[in-house]
């Protein structure tokens, strides 16, 4: 099963993050906080414009972006944690 967002959302896979400071303490998996980072999964076609065209968005599949921490709708896709947000919920892309 594949997902295809509508309009100007984004679907976003969220990157692991760092079990272990730079200390070398071990953070447990409670006490962790949700990453900031995903990879772009895939994008909708973009906004509409009042005369009815789209415009494109700017982010593309493959794409690393932060976000922010309550940012999205979770959902689960057989058996995989995603994203959909809207592309003004990303705060950048990483290059």
């Amino acid at each position: 099963m594949q997902v295809r967002p509508l309009q100007d959302r984004v679907l976003v896979k969220r990157l692991g993050e760092e079990t272990k400071t730079a200390g070398g303490i071990i953070i447990p998996d409670n006490h962790a906080e949700k990453p900031i980072q995903g990879e772009v999964i895939s994008v909708g076609p973009g906004y509409r414009n009042q005369d009815g065209s789209f415009r494109a968005l700017e982010v593309k599949a493959g794409d690393k972006v932060l976000f922010g921490k309550y940012a999205g709708t979770d959902v689960k896709v057989e058996g995989n944690d995603f994203l959909i947000m809207k592309e003004d919920d990303l705060l950048g892309v990483l290059q």
